[in-house]
């Protein structure tokens, strides 16, 4: 049974910053890709960043291009997400995912386990 476990949310001031860290564990397990979405209350689950771990190309919402930096290690099977000058429409429930057939990441059902989430509150 693959778990991963998000941590580090919280609430805190705009223009602050938060580092969200997600592990994976479980026997055999791979993933190809992680990354993060968030959904905020009466939203969809949105694209927030990914890594593919073959070659290390990372991607960003547009929304948080030049704000958030996501980094990882493959051998430990695990994903951060720093998150600077940090805005109250950030608000959401963070999930990290985890892909393991090399499809889009930018596509929720692509990714084969999810964490439970960690909420991020960012107030005015």
């Amino acid at each position: 049974q693959v778990q991963l476990v998000e941590s580090g949310g919280g609430l805190v001031q705009a223009g602050g910053s938060l580092r969200l860290s997600c592990v994976a564990s479980g026997r055999t397990f791979r993933s190809y890709a992680m990354g993060w979405f968030r959904q905020a209350p009466g939203k969809e689950r949105e694209f927030v960043s990914a890594i593919r771990w073959s070659g290390g190309s990372t991607y960003y919402a547009d929304s948080v291009k030049g704000r958030f930096t996501i980094s990882g290690e493959n051998a430990k099977n695990t994903v951060y997400l720093q998150m600077n000058s940090l805005k109250p429409e950030d608000t959401a429930v963070y999930y990290c995912g985890a892909e393991r057939s090399s499809r889009s990441v930018f596509i929720a059902s692509n990714y084969d386990y999810w964490g439970q989430g960690t909420q991020v509150t960012v107030s005015s």
